[in-house]
């Protein structure tokens, strides 16, 4: 595309590094109740409002609003200590439902870190419930995973969380655990007894992705892009110094959601582009077309920028972040951060 010039994908090479992840999250699993994701959203316990709700601040001074949207309740739109950044939905996985899936990163102000955690969302239930990421030891032991979660992507069984200076981290959604315990101060296992903060549900990480060699490009946010042959994954990097943009690269996707590797074990992304500009919080490809979110602090509206053979910019609410889309709708999702503008929410494409 002529408005997105090509970049070398050599600093996107990735190599596996599952590390003891795999063996850590099989061990856990052994010592709790493995739930399946329906069971999780049945019982979801917290409360999304349709096209309404306190985060509706978000749209700013956006015209036309958006087509459709969903705020959390009101405890997790003001909440101070967590932020929503990433988005993918059961369209990206290509299974049935209505489910979109944001992560949040922990931003401590008293008290021990507490990671990453995901929302489950029904939009056809109007519920959803947290569940607690967490890196599990071949001990059994789990910690938090303290990364910045700026984007996720669904594709399968399988979750990859971008982790900004060491790639994609890997997560299943076939192994999501039940802790038994209730401590909501501390996260481990104390004789033989789980608890993660309060939440009822873990999520250990089954393995990485990792950059296979020094000066490799940073990962801020993700997505999947199905309208390309083999299906895709998406990353690349949000850069703030004025003057200064980020890249984007995709990698193929194996029927399973793992990606392939040449005989030395590495991942090439397929292509990497340049930006247009900076601030990009997030980046969607489908049919040849680009979407960047782009944001412009926590009062302002962000745009979404859409990159054909030209680029043009639309009205978008404040604190854009990472993107995905409801493919049969045709309809571009993100989420937004701020405290008191919380909401999820749907445009054209």
């Amino acid at each position: 595309m002529s408005a997105m010039a090509p970049a070398e994908v050599g600093p996107f090479e990735l190599r596996r590094d599952d590390g003891e992840s795999a063996e850590g999250a099989r061990v856990l699993g052994e010592r709790l109740m493995h739930v399946p994701l329906s069971a999780v959203l049945a019982g979801a316990n917290r409360v999304a409002v349709r096209r309404g709700g306190t985060g509706a601040g978000a749209f700013g001074t956006m015209k036309p609003r958006p087509v459709d949207w969903y705020c959390f309740d009101a405890a997790d739109n003001a909440v101070t200590d967590w932020y929503p950044q990433g988005l993918t939905c059961a369209s990206d996985a290509g299974v049935d439902g209505n489910t979109f899936v944001v992560s949040w990163y922990h931003r401590p102000q008293a008290g021990p870190e507490r990671g990453v955690r995901l929302s489950f969302l029904d939009t056809a239930k109007l519920r959803y419930r947290h569940v607690l990421l967490v890196a599990a030891d071949p001990g059994g032991g789990i910690s938090p995973i303290d990364i910045h979660a700026g984007g996720v992507a669904w594709y399968g069984d399988l979750l990859y969380v971008a982790d900004t200076r060491r790639g994609l981290r890997v997560f299943d959604v076939g192994h999501i655990l039940e802790v038994n315990g209730k401590g909501k101060t501390t996260v481990g296992e104390k004789n033989g007894v789980y608890s993660a903060f309060g939440y009822r549900y873990v999520m250990p990480q089954i393995g990485a992705w990792t950059p296979a060699a020094a000066g490799s490009g940073r990962f801020s946010f993700a997505a999947v892009d199905r309208s390309t042959d083999p299906h895709t994954l998406i990353s690349g990097e949000y850069v703030e110094a004025p003057g200064k943009v980020g890249r984007v690269a995709r990698w193929p996707l194996n029927p399973d959601g793992s990606l392939p590797t040449d005989a030395d074990g590495v991942a090439s992304a397929v292509d990497a582009h340049h930006l247009p500009e900076g601030r990009i919080q997030g980046a969607l490809s489908h049919k040849g077309a680009w979407y960047l979110s782009k944001g412009a602090g926590a009062t302002r509206n962000g745009s979404l920028v859409v990159v054909g053979e030209a680029v043009s910019r639309r009205p978008y609410p404040v604190g854009p972040e990472d993107l995905t889309c409801l493919r049969d709708e045709g309809t571009l999702w993100s989420v937004t951060e701020f405290v008191g503008r919380r909401v999820v929410y749907g445009v054209p494409l």
